[in-house]
């Protein structure tokens, strides 16, 4: 990314935390208008303080009345961050499973689906998430009976087509359409985030939506009423009272769904996580000598490193036979494991002296 280009667009997530991003692709470039600067955000928001070819089954008519519109409200908690998130998700079965993005619940600690038809809420559990892009599936506990989806078919798209976006706006925890058509296919972005992480996303739809805040993981549908991608990020022109959105991004709901089947079926990759995630309960930073390992910067109470003796200022140097060169490093091998795993974590105290604490991991939020 050039220093134009970091100065001109940056991109954020609509729903669920502060990411800025920027266009990779000259296509994906948004235009900015005259006095004002572009930036493309994620369709989330924070208050602080075909069916059959994935193997998921989208049912419809029969059996008892189908509830709801097939598009629900997320709500999560960040209780390590002292805040809420709010976004939206599409039901994929009658018995809640659910399809949204993965930054809508990354760093959720308690996550609710909420249908906006009947105000019924559920508790969900995440099935799994995909972190490069930017896919996860949840299952609402105790739901039944819900309606369903309908999927269109994202490759029949293309430049001009009328599209409808639907989704928790601004997460008033109703749902709004935004209208509009497609203006490229296979678009490129690179989100980034408030931490200094960042994501590339590929095959984008764009829009001229006016997507915003909280859109994330809705529905973009075509003319027809079916759904052809998922909406992910927007680019926007800040002005001197109000961002104005100029175009929107959706994942193609074919990509989505594969995504989705392949959590649903089990299948881990270096990309998809399948269930919780394991939770050592620190937060590192990088030797500030240039060491390798991972500085404890603080310890969540009552989490397995603080059961087993970790403090701030402790270099983290590996886990088990393998060794720890920086914080991401830490962060990738303990969420190759599972909650409850029996794991090792060797350390330099603040003495000098070398130790071992013997932990079971816990369950902590998603990536």
């Amino acid at each position: 990314m050039t220093q134009h280009e970091n100065e001109e667009n940056a991109l954020a997530p609509l729903g669920g935390g502060a990411l800025d991003a920027d266009p990779t692709t000259p296509q994906a470039e948004p235009r900015p208008r005259r006095g004002l600067r572009a930036r493309v955000v994620l369709a989330a928001v924070v208050v602080t303080a075909a069916a059959s070819a994935v193997g998921l089954a989208l049912t419809s008519g029969g059996g008892p009345a189908r509830v709801g519109s097939g598009v629900v409200v997320i709500e999560t908690n960040l209780g390590y961050q002292d805040a809420q998130a709010a976004g939206t998700g599409m039901v994929l079965t009658t018995s809640g499973t659910v399809l949204t993005n993965n930054h809508v619940i990354r760093g959720a600690t308690d996550i609710r689906v909420v249908d906006p038809t009947t105000g019924r809420g559920y508790k969900a559990q995440v099935v799994g998430y995909d972190t490069t892009d930017d896919v996860a599936v949840l299952q609402a506990a105790g739901a039944a009976n819900l309606k369903t989806i309908p999927l269109g078919d994202s490759s029949s798209l293309g430049t001009g087509d009328a599209i409808k976006a639907l989704g928790n706006a601004g997460g008033t925890g109703s749902l709004r359409a935004a209208t509009g058509t497609v203006t490229g296919i296979g678009r490129g972005i690179t989100v980034s985030d408030d931490q200094g992480g960042s994501e590339s996303l590929s095959g984008m739809i764009e829009t001229n939506a006016p997507i915003q805040p909280g859109d994330s993981g809705g529905p973009l549908m075509n003319a027809s009423g079916e759904v052809v991608g998922m909406d992910t990020a927007a680019s926007v022109a800040n002005g001197s009272t109000q961002d104005v959105a100029t175009a929107g991004y959706a994942i193609p709901i074919d990509k989505a769904m594969s995504i989705a089947s392949q959590i649903t079926h089990g299948q881990a990759s270096t990309a998809v996580h399948i269930g919780g995630t394991a939770f050592l309960g620190v937060e590192v930073q990088a030797d500030s000598y240039g060491g390798s390992g991972a500085v404890v910067t603080s310890v969540v109470p009552g989490s397995p490193a603080d059961s087993a003796g970790l403090t701030p200022g402790d270099l983290i140097t590996a886990v088990g036979d393998r060794p720890v060169s920086s914080p991401d490093q830490l962060t990738e091998l303990v969420a190759t494991q599972k909650p409850g795993a029996p794991v090792s974590a060797t350390y330099v105290d603040q003495y000098g002296t070398t130790q071992t604490a013997n932990v079971a991991l816990g369950s902590g939020p998603p990536r």
